[in-house]
C-alpha cells in the first residue's frame, strides 16, 4: 500500500490544492517500509489527483480540502483522509494504528458561526454504500485475523425491498481498505474481520451498524446573504460546505426561502436497514 501525505518541511501542509511536495509511504504489513518527497509538479486538484493516482497511491492523508477535490480524488481511486495536522511520520503511524480522525467524521458542524463556504455545487454526490467517511477515529471493538490488514472486497449493497443502491461488481473493481481502521461502516468492516479469502457472506445491518439514525441537530438554517454562492443552490442538490475550521463536509438542500436556506448534513442512508452480500477478493 502506498501512502501520501501532503508536506512542507517535515509536516502536513494544510491546503491540499497548493501543495508543492508530497511524502510517500510505502507500506507493508501495516508497517511503512520506506518513504520518499516527490514534487506536486502542477496545482489544482485535478492534476494533483491524477498524479498521485500515476504514482499508485493508495491513500492521501492531508489538511484541508475541497469538495471538488475530494471528488477528483474518488475518481482518481485515492481513499481520503483529510484534517490531518502535524508531523507527517506520526500522522502516517496514527493511521496505521487506526488511531487518525478524519475530518469527514469529526466535523463539529458549527453551522450558525459566520465563516462558512460554500463547496463545488456538484449534483448527484454520493458516498456510496459502503463508505464511512472516516479513517480510523477510534480503535476497532472487534477482533479478527483480517484486522489491520489491507482487504480487497466485491460486495452488493440492497435496501429491505431488494433494491440495489450500490455494487462494486458493476464498477468491475473490488473496494480496498484497511480492516478496523474505521474506513467502513461498522458492520460491514466486521463482518470482513473473520472472512476467509474466497468467502462469500450476506450480513444484515440495523443502522446503528450503518450510518445510524438520522440527527435532528444536523439539519440547519443560514442567511443566504451569509453563505457566497448559496443563491444559486436548488432544494434537493448536495454540496459541500467547510466548518470554521476549513474541514468540509456534505449536505443536501431542503428548503430554500427569500433570505434563508436550510441544509441537512445527515448522511442520506442515515436510519436505514441495509443489506450486503460481501466476497473478500483479497488480503495483503
Amino acid at each position: 500500500m502506498k501512502i501520501a501525505v501532503t508536506y512542507d518541511n517535515g509536516n502536513v501542509f494544510q491546503h491540499f490544492g497548493k501543495t508543492e511536495n508530497f511524502k510517500v509511504y510505502e507500506v507493508e504489513d501495516n508497517k511503512v517500509v520506506s518513504s520518499e518527497v516527490i514534487g506536486s509538479n502542477g496545482t489544482g486538484h485535478g492534476a494533483l489527483a491524477g498524479l498521485l493516482a500515476e504514482q499508485g497511491i493508495d491513500v492521501l492523508i492531508c489538511g484541508g480540502i475541497g469538495g471538488g477535490a475530494q471528488n477528483a480524488l474518488a475518481e482518481a481511486g485515492v481513499q481520503l483522509c483529510s484534517g490531518a495536522q502535524g508531523n507527517t511520520d506520526e500522522v502516517v503511524e496514527a493511521y496505521l494504528k487506526g488511531e487518525l480522525v478524519s475530518a469527514g467524521t469529526t466535523c463539529d458542524h458549527h453551522h450558525h458561526e459566520e465563516g462558512h463556504s460554500c463547496g463545488d455545487h456538484e449534483e448527484g454526490h454520493s458516498c456510496g454504500g459502503t463508505c464511512g467517511g472516516g479513517c480510523g477515529s477510534h480503535k476497532p471493538a472487534f477482533t479478527g485475523p483480517n484486522v489491520g490488514k489491507t482487504c480487497r472486497t466485491h460486495y452488493k449493497g440492497t435496501f429491505n425491498d431488494g433494491t440495489q443502491f450500490d455494487s462494486s461488481y458493476d464498477r468491475g473493481q473490488p473496494l480496498e481498505f484497511v480492516c478496523g481502521a474505521g474506513q467502513m461502516i461498522k458492520g460491514f468492516d466486521a463482518a470482513v474481520a473473520n472472512m476467509e479469502v474466497g468467502e462469500i457472506k450476506e450480513i444484515h445491518l440495523m443502522p446503528e451498524e450503518a450510518y445510524g439514525m438520522p440527527d435532528p441537530n444536523a439539519i440547519f438554517t443560514l442567511e443566504i446573504a451569509q453563505l457566497p454562492g448559496s443563491e444559486d443552490l436548488t432544494v434537493g442538490q448536495q454540496v459541500y460546505l467547510s466548518n470554521q475550521y476549513g474541514q468540509p463536509f456534505p449536505v443536501k438542500v431542503t428548503a430554500k426561502e427569500e433570505t434563508t436556506i436550510t441544509f441537512d448534513a445527515n448522511h442520506e442512508m442515515a436510519g436505514k436497514e441495509l443489506n450486503f452480500k460481501i466476497e473478500l477478493v483479497e488480503v495483503k
